[in-house]
């Protein structure tokens, strides 16, 4: 990923886009259909931040119009790219405004709270380590590892006193969340980086073969192309909930179910929300339930640790074999795959380890993108994926799986990115070296209102955009866990 494919303002896509269209499966000649605009101000970053983030987008929204299309009769099966596929436009403001959703959202006037106290950048006797402990489980987990209590200064202490291999291992034994600092150079020595080198951004391929899909027609008021796909989301925290909010506001019925043990932090569910249902089922005990809303689902789209819904029987090949035809879309932190395969993780801790937040850094502190960009990438890349294989389907029958990584995203963002010495110094709070990421942009031309049962909700519209297509959600998000677990 570089960011040499700078288009002035209605230009065509560069790079970054053919690559991204390239990892889901897409036809080239439609990248004629792609004009993008270019605000050089938002997203500043050392790294292609921007590009990345565009290319993304791009890919989904293409995607989006190209099933779109087909649903609407402007193109054949497995005929050529036609000129009734959807124009799509992808503006930097309005991607810009959705990488930080989150950081726009108010409720009732609130701001919500994105990063809790000990989720930060933490000096060790010989580095740096990087913890999430935004959810209450993790924070008990890593208390418990360093033996501490839950003053900041008693976590450095506990830190200080270790080096950063040691805190890394000492807490992710213990359940918890720590990532030691790495360069680029030392995270591309490591035996998951050169797993995660191996595979494409989007992994894809057939399950087995079931018959065509045929999906009914719909119009253009407005063009949904997932109107009437039922989609099961199995995800949590940002990446996933992103692809399945994308896919709601596509039209897609969107099911979420979440462990009744196990509650959503309340602004993350709100932001990520929008357009879904939100029920509670224990998978294991609440198996027939899961069974009948898998009996008529088109999607399953998963974001746990990798093998945990295995160990459920809940693998892509299982759930082919009972519903064949099932779309069935994997997200993970690290990748399903070599010594880190079973690891819990998330966006800033896969910044950390995979040398960005050395590349972000300044001397003597560790840096950070200005957005969450691997988990929005990925979710746009997820959703574009998802949208692909159903297209796919149409053509050429088969259930279908598609799997994609934060780390495998990371790597994607670092291609030619030039070695940066690691920081020596103390680090910034949570978001304090970050500048704005619509700095000198019209952010509020890309945010909107809406009342909900959780009160007044200012939020980012989706960036997702092609001619006749969804402007908004169908729906404000819903509280977390109040809605039955049945299709509507």
């Amino acid at each position: 990923m570089t960011d040499t494919d700078r288009p002035s303002p209605g230009s065509r896509p560069g790079p970054g886009l053919t690559a991204a269209w390239s990892s889901v499966g897409g036809d080239p000649a439609l990248l004629t259909r792609v004009t993008t605009v270019e605000r050089p101000e938002v997203l500043p970053a050392r790294l292609p931040v921007r590009g990345l983030a565009r290319a993304c987008v791009g890919a989904c929204a293409l995607a989006a119009a190209e099933l779109g299309a087909r649903r609407a009769g402007s193109r054949r099966p497995g005929g050529s790219a036609l000129p009734g596929t959807p124009a799509v436009r992808v503006d930097d403001g309005a991607v810009a405004a959705a990488f930080v959703s989150e950081r726009h959202l108010l409720v009732g006037g609130r701001a919500p709270v994105n990063f809790a106290p000990l989720s930060r950048f933490w000096r060790t006797a010989d580095g740096w380590v990087r913890t999430h402990a935004n959810y209450p489980h993790h924070r008990a987990r890593l208390l418990a590892a360093l033996g501490t209590s839950d003053e900041p200064e008693a976590v450095a202490a506990a830190f200080a006193a270790r080096s950063a291999a040691e805190a890394e291992e000492t807490v992710y034994a213990a359940g918890g969340l720590a990532i030691a600092l790495r360069t680029p150079a030392g995270w591309a020595a490591h035996e998951q980086a050169a797993a995660v080198a191996r595979r494409p951004l989007v992994e894809r391929g057939r399950l087995d073969s079931a018959p065509a899909r045929v999906l009914t027609p719909v119009d253009r008021a407005p063009l949904l192309p997932a109107a009437g796909l039922r989609v099961l989301d199995l995800t949590r925290v940002v990446a996933g909930p992103v692809a399945t909010r994308t896919l709601a506001l596509l039209g897609a019925d969107v099911l979420r179910l979440d462990p009744p043990g196990l509650p959503e932090l309340p602004d993350q569910h709100t932001d990520t929300g929008f357009g879904k249902r939100s029920a509670l089922l224990d998978l294991a005990a609440g198996r027939d339930t899961f069974e009948e809303l898998l009996a008529v689902a088109d999607v399953v789209v998963t974001g746990y640790r990798p093998g945990s819904l295995e160990r459920l029987g809940l693998s892509p090949e299982a759930l082919a074999e009972r519903r064949p035809g099932v779309v069935v879309a994997e997200l993970s932190a690290w990748g399903a795959y070599g010594p880190w395969g079973d690891r819990r993780g998330f966006d800033s801790l896969v910044q950390a380890a995979t040398g960005i937040a050395v590349s972000e850094g300044s001397t003597g502190r560790p840096g950070v993108l200005p957005a969450q960009a691997l988990d929005h990438g990925t979710g746009y890349l997820l959703a574009a994926a998802v949208l692909r294989a159903l297209t796919e389907q149409e053509d050429e029958g088969g259930s279908r799986f598609v799997r994609l990584a934060l780390a495998r995203t990371a790597a994607w963002l670092l291609e030619g990115a030039a070695p940066t010495r690691a920081p020596d110094g103390e680090p910034a709070a949570e978001g304090a070296s970050v500048p704005d990421p619509a700095a000198g942009g019209p952010a509020d031309e890309w945010l909107t209102e809406t009342d909900s049962s959780l009160g007044r909700l200012r939020y980012a519209r989706s960036p997702v955009s092609f001619t006749d297509g969804p402007r908004d959600w169908p729906r404000p998000p819903r509280p977390w866990g109040t809605d039955a677990a049945r299709w509507m």
